[in-house]
């Protein structure tokens, strides 16, 4: 299908929405002069329902979407641990350490790093998250926004990637840098809806189109029948993914690194919990995001298996002419993360093309969106105030966020079109992420739960971590990367325990958090929500193990 007029129309009209809403929920009433606290944390006021969906709509964008659809096509179901595994993630996330990171009232992780610990540290910390955000996150998630742009709208030879990267970037930029947090969280609502809506229509599309006799039952049998290999979760060594998803060790290794770094301490995804109207709403939200993380791989990954089929075209399967040529790149290897915006594009019927492609473009501006916010906060909170204007005003500290954002905004679009000979840019994002997570993620644990650790250990635990993580890294060690970040983890943690124990004389760090039972208690309806969705995730793997 081409996209036409009525596509046109629907994009344009979603466009339009969503800065007019973001612009409107954001608005400065009877002259009000937006706070830090309004700017970055949405005045504290936001009710589950919208933190919920904000977590969403922040974690699912172009990566997810487009990367993890062609990580489908490539591994198939097992690349869902990611989002599964995900939602325990969360339920721990909100139990244990989001009582400790409200009590403080902090705005930003690195905040909490120099209570915690020192200033040293803090900025050490805020100066890598700024440039993850600027340099992977927000260039991936606008480089494969452009890419299934050009390739929906365009005729997919890169001739529209560039307008595709400004379009995208005016977007989030129309309401994210004057509203703040508010018309992200808001507006994100709206966009997980859409996201979701639009994730179906694709899925229901492929099956009932994957046969030619059509139908979804049929899609269904026909997949899992001519696809079954793509359905095994847990993969064995002789599976050519096995270096990306090694076994067993998704789920008892360094799965749980990956995933508690990213909801745990990334700064995009958990200030939407510290803008919470309270621990217990937080909280509440954290859980419906965990309900929502199940279905994701429903709508992103199903879909790249769908596209997998259809390129082998074993026998039953609806002949599509020229499939094999749209993967294959010049150099004979494939392009897998063309899966989704090419099943769209095949299968979508005017209007509803239109409606997807909005869809996606949500969950694009989404994450762009959420991306900008934290680095404003970030720069300003932990950078620019303390190092610069320590006596900034409201208005001063406003204003440098949103030229903190439209800096990193403009570097994410001149550095997005080098990632072009990426072939899965969802792994690659995993991959590179995990090379410096680990030592992060050692120095939070230990710094929370263990009252020993000191400054002088964590700083160097997270430097010594970037070494351990490139030697494992190398050619000799030949280790698959979630067992690299295990690892890294395990050693950064003696070095931690190691160095502390001989620089603190003392049975605690004068720093060291104090935490009670009373701060880890839960409400019924999240321990209950809590223990569904450990039940449906445990079937989920028993059933495709």
């Amino acid at each position: 299908m081409e996209f036409t007029l009525i596509d046109t129309i629907v994009f344009c009209a979603y466009a339009l929405m969503i800065v007019g809403l973001g612009l409107w929920v954001s608005r400065d009433e009877k002259g009000h002069q937006k706070t830090a606290e309004d700017y970055f944390l949405a005045g504290k006021s936001l009710p589950w329902w919208a933190i919920g969906a904000s977590l969403i709509a922040a974690n699912i964008s172009a990566e997810q979407i487009i990367g993890m659809s062609g990580s489908g096509f490539a591994v198939g179901l097992a690349i869902a641990s990611y989002e599964w595994m995900a939602a325990v993630t969360l339920i721990i996330v909100g139990k244990y350490l989001l009582p400790i990171f409200i009590e403080k009232e902090i705005f930003t992780i690195p905040e909490f790093v120099e209570k915690r610990f020192n200033t040293t540290l803090k900025t050490i910390l805020a100066v890598f998250w700024i440039a993850l955000f600027v340099f992977v996150n927000l260039t991936t998630v606008l480089y494969l926004g452009a890419l299934a742009l050009d390739t929906i709208m365009g005729t997919g030879d890169g001739s529209m990637m560039m307008y595709a990267l400004i379009g995208l970037s005016a977007i989030a930029a129309a309401y994210s840098l004057y509203g703040g947090l508010s018309a992200v969280a808001w507006t994100d609502v709206i966009q997980v809806g859409l996201l979701v809506l639009g994730g179906f229509v694709v899925t229901f599309a492929g099956l009932y189109n994957l046969t030619p006799e059509g139908g979804l039952l049929n899609g269904i049998t026909h997949l899992y029948d001519v696809a079954g290999d793509k359905f095994d979760m847990i993969l064995d060594q002789s599976n050519p993914e096995f270096s990306n998803l090694p076994g067993i060790a998704v789920l008892i290794g360094g799965m749980w690194v990956a995933n508690l770094y990213y909801w745990g301490f990334n700064q995009y995804i958990i200030q939407r919990t510290l803008a919470a109207k309270s621990l217990k709403e937080s909280q509440k939200g954290i859980i419906f995001a965990g309900f929502l993380k199940l279905i994701i791989p429903l709508i992103v990954v199903i879909p790249g298996i769908i596209v997998y089929a259809l390129f082998t075209q074993p026998e039953g399967t609806t002949q599509i002419s020229g499939v094999v040529d749209v993967f294959t790149k010049s150099d004979g290897s494939i392009q897998y993360d063309n899966a989704y915006p090419w099943l769209m594009k095949v299968f979508l019927s005017p209007g509803f093309l239109g409606l997807v492609v909005a869809a996606l473009a949500a969950a694009i501006v989404s994450s762009m969106a959420s991306m900008l916010n934290s680095v404003a906060t970030i720069f300003t909170m932990d950078i620019y105030i303390p190092y610069f204007n320590k006596d900034a005003t409201d208005k001063q500290t406003v204003n440098m966020g949103r030229i903190s954002a439209s800096v990193a905004l403009l570097t994410a679009i001149i550095v997005a079109p080098q990632l072009d000979n990426v072939p899965q840019v969802f792994q690659y994002i995993q991959e590179y992420t995990g090379m410096v997570s680990p030592g992060i993620l050692a120095v939070f644990l230990m710094g929370l739960f263990w009252k020993k650790t000191t400054s002088k250990g964590a700083i160097y635990g997270v430097l010594s971590s970037i070494v351990i993580a490139v030697f494992l890294k190398t050619p000799a060690v030949q280790l698959p990367f979630l067992d690299q970040m295990l690892y890294t983890l395990i050693l950064t943690i003696v070095i931690i325990m190691g160095v502390s124990l001989t620089t603190n004389p003392h049975d605690e760090d004068p720093k060291a958090i104090h935490t009670t039972s009373e701060m880890f208690k839960t409400s019924p309806a999240f321990n209950i929500g809590a223990y569904i969705i450990l039940v449906i995730v445990a079937v989920l793997y028993a059933v495709f193990w």
